[in-house]
């Protein structure tokens, strides 16, 4: 049997706040009555999800830790096609409150990227295509 990963979830300490800005900033569609501790978004591939912190130590049966700062455990990548599409992006999620890593760059392995994060300081990488 093969192994696919078939969600990705992130713990968040402001659960409507992360929704408003995965929505609005980021762009996702979400079908979200603002009830409970759990939210999923409509995205092709990979279902991404959020769950309110506050209730995962009795989901565990453990109190886990949270970065306080730039969340360096992980990052979201998405791919935005053409490669001056990721100004595109960059600017419009920095002006819906994404904080700047680093701006729009060419790099060496063929890509346009460049880095934001999110109200709660997970990164998001947004890239172009490789190009040849």
């Amino acid at each position: 049997m093969g192994i696919k990963f078939d969600m990705f979830g992130i713990f968040v300490e402001d659960l409507n706040r992360m929704i408003d800005f995965y929505k609005n900033a980021i762009g996702l569609e979400i079908d979200w009555n603002g009830e409970g501790p759990y939210a999923e978004f409509k995205h092709e591939g990979i279902r991404f999800s959020m769950f309110s912190r506050k209730e995962l130590p009795q989901l565990l049966g453990n109190t886990p830790e949270f970065p306080k700062q730039l969340n360096g455990t992980f990052e979201l990548a998405i791919n935005v096609g053409d490669p001056k599409n990721v100004d595109v992006k960059f600017q419009e999620i920095i002006s819906k409150g994404g904080k700047e890593i680093y701006p729009p760059r060419d790099e060496p392995w063929n890509m346009r990227s460049a880095m934001i994060a999110d109200p709660e300081g997970n990164i998001i990488e947004i890239a172009s295509d490789f190009w040849t």
